[in-house]
């Protein structure tokens, strides 16, 4: 067995201070693994000690970046938050950690503090079973020490329902050997839809190149017959067909591994935030690609295969004579061609639709108001646990830094918290007033919070420099927590309760100011009961500040100058900071995904729709030559041929696009969970759609019609 966690540490000192990945692991963990360090030696035994430790180990993509590839001796030593670490070892290339899609920059042995949290769970522990054992026997075995084992890791100062619910909590064993991933949980259920709209595409392509071979089979019966009538045996004929259609397959196959890797990228790019690069390995997997390969070999055989034998099959003395059978003739043998330009018509705008729904989901999340100001907010993050501010100063000194920042040219306004709405975590309380009792979220923020973030403050009063630790305990909250937890009296004056946990005693506050409502940590959910307090309040303040701050600058240049004046004043101060808006548009990854991929596959689709209803028409036209020389030398004009091979597209676009709404509806319904301010079933996406389809097959038709009209009757009529 072996533990690990992962987390961020800070390499360097004063104004070369950077954050780097890191990961803490027990002595076991390499072993257990099975890797081998590229350079030096893993983490042993002896390495993992009491905090804090004195060895390292890097990746190799850091050893590389950032310490040059130099040979690990005895020289090559790190500062890590303030503690000189020697690096011992470099991992392999190959090896990205445990969390799938993340990468890490240094590992660290995971020490065992003096004294250990029992409320903080950071830890993740893994291993390999014995032989002979399975999941569902480990889990029955650990269901069995449970009880003893969280009876004896009670955390300290909980309320008692709190302690009965951990009492509670079973341990289980689960599968781990594809790692762990946040973005799996995200993204899984939009990566699915995802195959299936590939397996549409796919489906398309299929009937388009049926549709292609079929038509050019049909252009090519007098040459069949010619060659039978020559003496050419009809296993020979068909061994030509497949060959063409195997060297179809070839050279469509060797495009689609080089796309293969340009798209691949394109979607780790989708994946990818400002704030968090995804990491995935991008290498031909032999597997994908084998299958991939017999994939597109056997659609192709097997699509080149019916017009193949319709081909061989045909009689000479009939095929000779097919072109003057006329009309009738004609649609009989193009009926196959309708038919699948009516199926990719019809899938195509089933994707269409959904693309148009996915773009639109996503730009009504990316322009939703979620209460509060956006733009021109930047979230700065100051560390200061590598100062000698003692833990009953903490306080103090983020005021300090607080004005500080609100000192620097250009900022409007500024303010502490806790959390950071729509970007950071979630905080919730026990909370208890005179007429209910539940869960709320919670904050400790600075005076002028409201004012920074734009909340309109509808009634009491916003906190002041008089609300101070040694005051009376009070709380703004929002229009959601007073219809839930303050019935209908006025809740200015009323006071409400929170619950016992670790590091936070049961307290009371009063309400002096409500709030209107607005979004916490997530745009798409609905708004939950909030509640703030001022900041020196917070029974539980740590060594660091967040602040939110509101200038007419550019984001860049806020942060540069929060950064100097930290390094100038504090230079034992880490000092970060990023773009709120973009931090919120971080976190709509899975949107994303879904508007940027469903919008190419969407445009695929039509493109091949196009192809395919245009080559369906130009055979049409070849096919009735003589019928429309007959026709302009009866007497009819140039737009009664184009009308006529119009009327033969329209039809078919009608037909394809009822349909395609028709199941557009059924198919909307597995994405519903995925859109936001829209409905599966949207009228105004679905005519778009129709119209967008409608639009470009009309002029995809329209060419050969109009070659049709300009064709000379005397030649038209001597073609065959």
């Amino acid at each position: 067995m072996f533990a690990w966690a992962a987390g961020q540490v800070n390499i360097g000192e004063s104004s070369e201070l950077r954050a780097v990945k890191a990961m803490w692991v027990s002595a076991d963990y390499f072993h257990v693994l099975g890797i081998r360090p590229w350079r030096g030696r893993p983490i042993l035994p002896e390495d993992v000690g009491a905090c804090p430790g004195s060895t390292a180990v890097v990746s190799y993509v850091y050893w590389q970046s950032a310490l040059g590839g130099s040979p690990i001796d005895a020289s090559m030593t790190l500062l890590v938050d303030g503690v000189r670490k020697q690096i011992i070892g470099v991992t392999p290339p190959d090896f990205a950690g445990l969390s799938v899609g993340d990468r890490f920059d240094i590992v660290l042995p995971l020490c065992r503090q003096k004294e250990l949290s029992r409320n903080v769970y950071d830890i993740a522990v893994m291993g390999r079973l014995r032989p002979g054992w399975t999941l569902q026997r480990a889990s029955e075995q650990l269901q069995a020490v449970s009880p003893a084992i969280f009876e004896a890791t009670v955390p300290s100062e909980s309320s008692a329902q709190s302690i009965q619910t951990y009492k509670r909590f079973r341990l289980a064993a689960y599968p781990a050997a594809a790692g762990v991933s946040l973005l799996r949980q995200q993204c899984d259920s939009s990566l699915w839809l995802l195959l299936a709209i590939t397996a549409l595409v796919l489906l398309i392509a299929c009937a388009n190149l049926a549709n292609l071979l079929l038509a050019r089979a049909s252009t090519r019966d007098r040459e069949m017959a010619v060659r039978l009538a020559l003496g050419a045996s009809r296993g020979r004929l068909l061994r030509q067909l497949l060959v063409e259609g195997a060297l179809l397959a070839g050279i469509g196959a060797v495009l689609g591994i080089g796309l293969a890797q340009i798209f691949s990228r394109l979607l780790v790019w989708t994946l990818s935030t400002e704030g968090n690069s995804v990491v995935l390995p991008l290498t031909t997997d032999w597997r994908v690609l084998l299958f991939t390969a017999f994939l597109s070999a056997l659609t192709c055989i097997v699509f080149a295969l019916a017009p193949a034998q319709r081909a061989v099959n045909a009689e000479p003395i009939s095929a000779m004579k097919a072109a003057g059978r006329g009309m009738t003739a004609g649609y009989q043998r193009f009926l196959a061609q309708r038919l699948l330009v009516v199926i990719q018509i019809a899938v195509s705008l089933v994707l269409l639709v959904g693309a148009l729904l996915f773009v639109r989901s996503f730009r009504n999340l990316i322009t939703f108001d979620p209460g509060m100001r956006e733009a021109n907010i930047t979230i700065a993050f100051l560390a200061f646990q590598q100062s000698h501010v003692a833990p009953g100063y903490y306080t103090d000194f983020q005021r300090q830094l607080l004005e500080e920042v609100r000192s620097i040219p250009g900022v409007l306004h500024a303010a502490s918290t806790t959390n950071i709405p729509l970007v950071g975590g979630s905080w919730s309380h026990g909370v208890r007033t005179a007429s209910a009792e539940g869960m709320s979220k919670f904050a400790w923020v600075s005076p002028g919070y409201f004012d920074t973030m734009k909340i309109r403050l509808i009634m009491g009063r916003d906190f002041n420099p008089g609300d101070t630790s040694g005051s009376q305990r009070v709380a703004v909250v929002n229009q959601t927590f007073v219809r839930r937890y303050l019935g209908n009296a006025n809740p200015i004056g009323q006071t409400l309760r929170t619950g016992q946990e670790p590091g936070y005693p049961s307290t009371l506050y009063q309400v002096v100011g409500v709030i209107t409502d607005t979004k916490y940590n997530d745009i798409r959910g609905e708004t939950p009961p909030m509640a703030f307090a001022p900041a020196p309040q917070n029974p539980d303040p740590r060594p660091f500040a967040v602040m939110l701050v509101h200038s007419n600058a550019k984001e860049a240049e806020v942060a540069s100058a929060i950064k100097r004046a930290m390094a100038r004043n504090h230079p034992e101060v880490v000092a970060t900071a990023g773009d709120f808006q973009a931090g919120i548009r971080d976190g709509l990854v899975r949107e994303r995904v879904m508007a940027v991929l469903s919008g190419i596959f969407g445009f695929i689709a039509a493109l091949l729709a196009i192809i395919g209803l245009y080559g369906v028409i130009s055979c049409l036209v070849v096919s009735r030559r003589p019928e429309i020389g007959v026709r302009m030398a009866l007497g009819a004009d140039r737009w009664q041929v184009i009308g006529m091979i119009m009327k033969e597209a329209l039809s078919l676009l009608f037909i394809g696009t009822l349909a395609g709404a028709a199941l557009s509806l059924i198919a909307g319904r597995s994405a519903a969970s995925l859109l936001f301010g829209l409905k599966p079933y949207d009228p105004l996406t679905l005519v778009a759609a129709s119209l967008l389809l409608a639009v470009i097959s009309i002029l995809a038709s329209f060419l050969p019609a109009r070659r049709a009209s300009t064709l000379d009757p005397m030649i038209a009529l001597r073609y065959e």
